[in-house]
């Protein structure tokens, strides 16, 4: 592939779309997340993930329902989301941002004709979600099913990354050199709905990780630093066999955890770090599995481990892996290969987790082998974990969850199992306090994935 050849035409492309795309004159909150200070007319929104031919999966779509924080609050209120809501743009299930105060909706539409289209919605309650401030489509950079996640730089960007299908390279005498796709990163400016800015490049490991056929399959979660000049892409990795030049789908180590840095906002400057703590993937699944807490650090866990359950390691603030720091969930959760499936750094120095692990219980929901889910509250200063006590089902399948909505010392999540009505439970981080709110009304073979 000439790279010099696609640079140059990429560039001016960009060019192009900068000088065409919509513009937004109307402002978005800029207030950061302040743990201390909650929202007394926060709004929320609660997403429900639609099934097609199999309970579960999620792939018809996404609805949104709004409400207020005293609904929240409330076990009479009913929230049913998938009679009353109002369509997400996304042929499957949506990745959803939103303002810190909830009174906007970020999406960047999953597949589909409108796949990789940005596009920002006020919440007014209930089926009302009112489009505004114009669209831009990222499909020719991220494709038409970007991973993507807001930064905490109060509301004004969201990052999306991809990873082209990696190319074998081998030399002259047709011996294997490496494998290598073509990393992307797209900022998207929130307030013009504007591309802000675009790179491209390789994502080289060690010649001795290349000669194994190591090589970066995907990136995903984007986390911004304190100092907000550099930005922690999360990796997963694939592997080719030398030998074949095809995919090796042995049960093959992952090297440490590795994430991609780069400068902000140039995005230039990538490099590859590696932590000793972690040996899995950090690209996490639906959610955002890295995020600044409130120490300087970014907490970050590992997931498809080759050494156990899932770590949570920490990266220092100058984009480095501290590997003094390690939690791990076996340890503190009792349990064998502790999966986090979802979390969220919630501030005080606390996350929540949703995670799977050797032993949970079937879903009867579907032969897929999915299975039951639970919820820990993780000190992450202390380096400690413990379940939080909310009501268990075999079909709490919690694998697509993204949402957890801060407010204040309260966390709102929603909890159903897949296919039955469930709640709103609103989780205090600093005392662990475990309170029931609206009820959620579900429908065979749909769930729920999250509050903002």
């Amino acid at each position: 592939m000439n790279y010099q050849f696609n640079k140059i035409l990429f560039g001016a492309f960009i060019t192009g779309l900068l000088a065409t795309a919509c513009s937004d004159d109307d402002p978005i909150s800029d207030g950061k997340p302040d743990p201390t200070n909650p929202t007394e007319q926060r709004m929320f929104s609660v997403a429900g993930a639609i099934h097609d031919e199999i309970p579960g999966n999620g792939n018809g779509g996404t609805v949104l329902y709004g409400f207020t924080k005293e609904q929240a609050n409330d076990p009479e209120f009913e929230i049913n989301a998938f009679e009353k809501g109002s369509p997400v743009k996304s042929q499957r299930t949506a990745r959803l941002q939103s303002s810190v105060d909830g009174s906007i909706i970020f999406n960047i539409a999953y597949g589909g004709d409108v796949g990789g289209e940005f596009s920002k919605y006020r919440v007014n309650g209930g089926d009302n979600y009112e489009q505004f401030g114009g669209v831009v489509n990222i499909s020719q950079y991220a494709g038409t099913a970007p991973r993507w996640v807001k930064l905490y730089d109060g509301d004004k960007t969201g990052v999306a990354v991809s990873v082209s299908t990696p190319e074998v390279t081998v030399d002259e005498e047709g011996n294997y050199l490496h494998t290598r796709g073509l990393a992307t990163v797209v900022a998207i400016d929130f307030e013009e709905v504007v591309i802000a800015n675009v790179k491209q490049f390789e994502i080289p490991l060690t010649e001795e990780e290349e000669k194994q056929g190591y090589h970066i399959y995907r990136l995903d979660a984007p986390a911004l630093n304190a100092a907000g000049d550099k930005l922690i892409i999360g990796t997963w990795m694939g592997k080719t066999d030398p030998l074949t030049g095809l995919s090796d789908e042995s049960a093959y180590d992952r090297l440490g955890s590795k994430s991609l840095v780069v400068d902000y906002p140039s995005l230039e400057n990538p490099k590859i770090i590696t932590s000793t703590v972690g040996h899995g993937d950090t690209s996490g699944y639906r959610s955002g599995n890295a995020s600044l807490g409130d120490d300087g650090y970014i907490y970050q866990f590992s997931s498809r481990e080759t050494t156990g359950g899932s770590r949570v390691m920490r990266i220092s603030p100058d984009g480095e892996y501290d590997d003094s720091y390690e939690l791990n969930l076996d340890e503190q959760l009792g349990v064998t290969n502790a999966y986090i499936e979802s979390w969220k750094n919630v501030g005080n120095g606390f996350a929540y987790v949703m995670y799977r692990h050797d032993g949970s219980p079937a879903a009867d929901f579907n032969d897929a082998g999915d299975v039951q889910s639970f919820v820990a509250r993780v000190d992450l200063k202390a380096g400690t974990a413990e379940n939080v006590n909310l009501p268990s089902h075999q079909n709490n399948y919690m694998n697509q969850y993204q949402g957890w909505a801060v407010d204040g010392d309260e966390v709102y999540i929603s909890f159903s199992p897949v296919g039955e009505d469930g709640n709103i439970y609103i989780l205090n981080s600093l005392t662990g306090e475990v309170k029931k709110g609206a009820k959620l009304i579900n429908q065979p073979g749909n769930h729920f994935i999250g509050v903002w």
